[in-house]
């Protein structure tokens, strides 16, 4: 299987289950893989036949700044509803991390997979 990926896409956001987190913005971190077949993509040399990771991080970024979820469990499921029905793709992981959220840890986060892994 191919993948592409995007790792540590920064993006702020409402986000969090404290009155106090309802109102600012925090800064959460995404990584995603995504299958995708590039075989005809690296024949060709053209964008057209591959998943343009580009335009799924620009997506990702715009849904998750103008988003305002309780849990980042909500969050990296949405984040993979998108990734699939937009672009098209079979299987996605995300992983959503929220830097700083618990005292003495450096991160905390959520890494799901849906779809099917291709063989």
């Amino acid at each position: 299987m191919d993948k592409i990926f995007l790792r540590e896409l920064r993006v702020d956001t409402i986000i969090g289950i404290w009155e106090w987190e309802r109102k600012i913005r925090q800064t959460i971190v995404i990584d995603l893989e995504m299958s995708a077949d590039i075989r005809r993509a690296a024949a060709t040399d053209d964008i057209e036949d591959t998943l343009d990771y580009k335009g799924v991080a620009k997506r990702v970024q715009q849904f998750v700044a103008e988003s305002s979820f309780q849990l980042v469990e909500t969050l990296a499921e949405r984040i993979a509803g998108v990734v699939r029905d937009e672009f098209d793709v079979a299987w996605v992981r995300v992983q959503v991390h929220k830097p700083g959220a618990i005292r003495g840890s450096r991160d905390v986060g959520i890494d799901i997979e849906r779809g099917t892994r291709p063989e």
